[in-house]
């Protein structure tokens, strides 16, 4: 993307929403930025390890004039900047990479590996575009600090670990989030997207994305010799019953309107070909919009488990262990449709009608969510960035191929046109909420 040489911020009049649009110049800004994101890139730290990157960010804010607090919920950072009277606007991003061995191909792809905590070794890799976020945040910062008069109230600006687990929002929050610090009236966040187009945003009203549940299942049964079943209680088949059970529990348990995921991503049991066990143990992954939605499925788990083994004829003392990882549970991202009306015009205004898009619901989940769930029920936006490079958009709705997906080891997005986009989109969605 080609940048005019206009040393000068704009400021002009949208005739889409009739408020003032920021025109920025990044000329001066993106070079700096880009190495950023470069850096952030080729020195990624996994979830509740984000010490180093907490610094970076610590210290770019600290740079701008802002009051930093480190080290909150782990390795997370606040940063407030007070301009005069007006709302608080919070803008959240995210900070840990992932277990995954980059295979992008990239002159600068990460070549980072560590001993994680189980002493395995990984490699680690931002794999869902987080430092594209924090690229964008920081650069969201520069813009607003430096474009002050445009706006009035308080910009923080929080930095989250630990987004891949689903504990930095619970940490920060439990640590005085929105206590210690001010509490916000309105909190936004963009999320790279591996399906859009770079220039581009997508968003929608309502329900964005998934509650997240992991669950654990241990099933136990009576083991022995493998040419002697009868005299056994075969965990490994009331297991594999149960699988197929949970089946229908979205099938026919929940309303057809009612979105609902429940996948057994993992099975465990026995260790010999010849030998009956004594254990099966089950992972599963649980989504949904709705809270109601979630509590049925887990009590249908429960319920479903417990039958068919009491059907097999299993003791009561033997029932199995239905586990839900509350700890790592995450709510569903509700974007509040006022506020996001708001951000949606004032990111037309700033990147063009065109360029905005509507999205579906997907059942991804992020636990940006938190923040709109706290006694206070602050509004919350989160929008999606594009961030497909588009020759390879364009080839790839020629061919039907699928593109590399967030998570991929081989999602490498277009930063010199994401970044930008991202920026201009978050400066003037904030602008917006605070002359609101």
């Amino acid at each position: 993307m080609k940048f005019h040489k206009v040393y000068a911020a704009l400021l002009f009049i949208s005739p889409l929403t009739g408020a003032t649009t920021l025109d920025l110049n990044l000329d001066k800004t993106m070079p700096a930025l880009e190495k950023f994101y470069l850096d952030l890139h080729q020195s990624p730290e996994l979830s509740y390890h984000e010490k180093q990157t907490g610094l970076k960010i610590s210290h770019q804010l600290k740079q701008l004039g802002f009051k930093v607090t480190d080290n909150v919920g782990g390795f997370g950072v606040v940063g407030v900047y007070k301009n005069g009277n007006g709302p608080t606007v919070m803008i959240r991003t995210d900070t840990d990479g992932l277990p995954i061995i980059e295979q992008t191909g990239k002159s600068y792809a990460s070549n980072v590996t560590v001993t994680n905590d189980e002493g395995a070794t990984v490699g680690v890799m931002h794999g869902c575009g987080h430092d594209i976020h924090m690229s964008s945040f920081i650069g969201t910062a520069q813009q607003l600090v430096q474009h002050k008069d445009s706006w009035q109230g308080t910009l923080m600006m929080v930095a989250q670990p630990a987004e891949e687990v689903g504990g930095g929002a619970k940490a920060m929050l439990k640590e005085g989030l929105f206590s210690k610090f001010p509490t916000p009236d309105h909190v936004i966040a963009l999320h790279v997207s591996a399906s859009v187009p770079a220039g581009k945003v997508s968003m929608k009203n309502e329900y964005t994305m998934a509650s997240v549940d992991s669950v654990d299942i241990t099933v136990k049964g009576k083991g022995g010799h493998g040419a002697y079943p009868h005299t056994t209680i075969d965990p490994v088949v009331i297991a594999s019953r149960i699988v197929l059970a949970l089946q229908t529990v979205t099938s026919r348990e929940l309303s057809p309107l009612e979105p609902s995921v429940i996948t057994v991503g993992s099975i465990h049991g026995g260790s010999k070909h010849n030998v009956i066990s004594d254990e099966v143990k089950l992972q599963l992954t649980l989504r949904s919009y709705n809270p109601e939605v979630r509590l049925q499925q887990i009590a249908a788990i429960k319920r479903i488990s417990q039958g068919i083994a009491l059907s097999a004829g299993l003791d009561k003392s033997l029932m199995p262990e239905v586990y839900v990882h509350e700890d790592e549970s995450i709510p569903s991202t509700y974007n509040n449709p006022k506020q996001t009306n708001i951000v949606r015009n004032a990111i037309s205004s700033a990147i063009g009608k065109d360029n905005v898009l509507e999205t579906q619901a997907v059942m991804a989940g992020e636990d940006f969510g938190l923040y709109g769930r706290t006694e206070q029920n602050i509004p919350i936006t989160l929008f999606w960035l594009g961030g497909v490079e588009q020759s390879q958009y364009t080839a790839a709705q020629k061919s039907g191929q699928t593109l590399p997906s967030l998570h991929s080891s081989k999602f490498a997005p277009d930063y010199k046109v994401a970044l930008p986009t991202g920026i201009k989109a978050m400066s003037n969605a904030a602008v917006a909420l605070f002359n609101n």
